[in-house]
């Protein structure tokens, strides 16, 4: 057993020798948030919640590092040719559609002359707690992407054809023709995804989608692949967010080598 244990602890350490001497890879992450409010909230839900006062010095962080944010839809037109990613880019997302996005995260992010990207759950649109259509409106106006988190955030691998059609395209369609501009991005739920959903979201004429698994994007990335990593209420602070950009970076060397 001591051996198979030390066995183990070589190829570990090899594995991350290697990782660690590989090059930096190339590409720009996606940070998936949630709630940023000073708010208590339920304890299950307590670890989606950013504090302004964090995402703040979060975004100071971004700026002294010379990040500069951009859509996604600023990153598809890259793709096609009609334009060129600033030296240092950064999409910051935002989950569910939560009110405190157009309250409370809104002006932080002006404040810091940012944008981002907010996906919502339509048939959450105008409940407690959650924005409202002229809210997202406004927030388009503002310069913010508005994107899809489907109709009802069921994870879509769990459901039969018609109904994944239904989530996607359903929330598309409430979306434009409630008044907003057309909706390009789509957030998987719970990042569950497979082949036949990304071939709905090309028939749908989505032009990319997010998941849940950690790395860095270039245009050769597959757009309805994209990786995020996500950012959780810090218990260690700046420290912590750096450990959660370093991760897109490690998992992006990770794959240059398998």
């Amino acid at each position: 057993m001591k051996k198979i244990i030390f066995l183990a602890i070589i190829l570990a350490a090899s594995l991350f020798g290697i990782i660690f001497l590989t090059p930096e890879p190339q590409g720009f992450p996606i940070l998936e948030y949630h709630q940023i409010t000073d708010e208590k909230l339920d304890p299950d839900f307590e670890i989606y919640n950013v504090p302004p006062a964090e995402f703040a010095a979060q975004l100071d962080f971004l700026q002294a590092e010379g990040y500069t944010t951009i859509t996604l839809q600023d990153f598809m037109r890259v793709v096609h040719g009609k334009g060129k990613l600033p030296e240092k880019p950064i999409v910051l997302t935002f989950d569910d559609g939560y009110e405190d996005n157009f309250k409370i995260m809104l002006p932080i992010l002006e404040r810091h002359g940012m944008t981002a990207v907010i996906y919502v759950i339509t048939n959450e649109l105008g409940k407690k707690n959650y924005l409202t259509l002229e809210e997202l409106k406004e927030m388009q106006r503002r310069g913010i992407e508005i994107g899809s988190h489907t109709a009802d955030h069921l994870p879509l691998t769990t459901l039969n054809a018609e109904i994944q059609l239904k989530q996607i395209r359903e929330s598309k369609i409430f979306l434009e023709w409630s008044g907003l501009q057309t909706i390009y991005s789509l957030s998987y739920p719970n990042g569950a995804f497979n082949a036949e959903i990304e071939e709905i979201l090309r028939r749908e004429e989505y032009l990319t989608a997010v998941t849940g698994e950690a790395g860095l994007n270039t245009v050769e990335t597959n757009p309805y692949e994209l990786y995020r990593v996500h950012i959780r209420k810090p218990r260690f602070g700046l420290t912590e967010f750096k450990f959660r950009l370093f991760k897109a970076k490690f998992f992006a060397k990770l794959r240059n080598i398998l």
